[in-house]
């Protein structure tokens, strides 16, 4: 996508808007985290919408690769640490851009999240998928390897994990240690191997599949430049 955001302000501001939201605390403190985390997935797009007749389209695609992967992981909800949500926003950062992959990540958590429910944990879940999903789109070029692509998607399981890591230590009495979060990192460590494993084994099922179906909305319609 041409003139998207350049990729280091995602990994500025989506922690600072989370970051404001903890200040914040309360229900102000998520409405404002996941508001501001909103805005930065769909703004590209909107910036670009009247200049260039493909927005449309390609926010149509980012809508289905949302809606896929929010049901995905509704679907698997009883196995806890499988959930082909990473693997969806892996791809989707890869083969369509940073901004995609940021959008795809971060809408799919809060979409999903009106199933599972909102709540202090979604903006995380929120910036854990989002900053998979750029770094995807950054290293686009070396993920078309097997396995490249494989070893990011167990350490995307293991990046999202962290997040989601700081959260339990940070909700659990509102404040923040090093020796805390190291016991909540201890703790969830089997969960942290499932879902890096997992990615890896979801990635090689859909690669062929998506590499094929992306291919031909570039071939086709020409949406999603190389800038995005």
């Amino acid at each position: 996508m041409k003139k998207a955001l350049p990729y280091f302000l995602w990994f500025f501001l989506a922690p600072l808007a989370v970051g404001a939201g903890i200040l914040l605390a309360g229900e102000r403190g998520i409405a404002f985290a996941v508001l501001a985390l909103v805005l930065l997935s769909l703004a590209p797009f909107f910036l670009r919408f009247e200049k260039e007749k493909h927005t449309a389209a390609e926010l149509t695609v980012l809508a289905s690769l949302v809606a896929f992967a929010a049901v995905s992981r509704m679907a698997l909800f009883a196995l806890p640490g499988v959930k082909p949500v990473t693997a969806v926003v892996i791809l989707a950062g890869m083969l369509l851009g940073k901004a995609a992959g940021f959008a795809v990540g971060a809408l799919s958590a809060l979409v999903s999240g009106f199933a599972f429910g909102i709540g202090g944990f979604t903006p995380f879940q929120m910036l854990g998928w989002g900053l998979c999903g750029v770094l995807a789109g950054v290293l686009a070029p070396l993920l078309k390897s097997t396995w490249f692509l494989l070893l990011y998607g167990g350490l995307s399981g293991v990046l999202f994990s962290l997040v989601m890591d700081l959260w339990t230590a940070v909700s659990l009495d509102g404040g923040f240690s090093i020796s805390r979060f190291g016991s909540v990192l201890w703790t969830s460590l089997p969960f942290t191997v499932l879902y890096a494993l997992t990615n890896m084994l979801f990635l090689l099922l859909m690669k062929k599949p998506a590499f094929r179906i992306f291919g031909r909305l570039k071939r086709k319609y020409g949406i999603f430049g190389e800038e995005g």
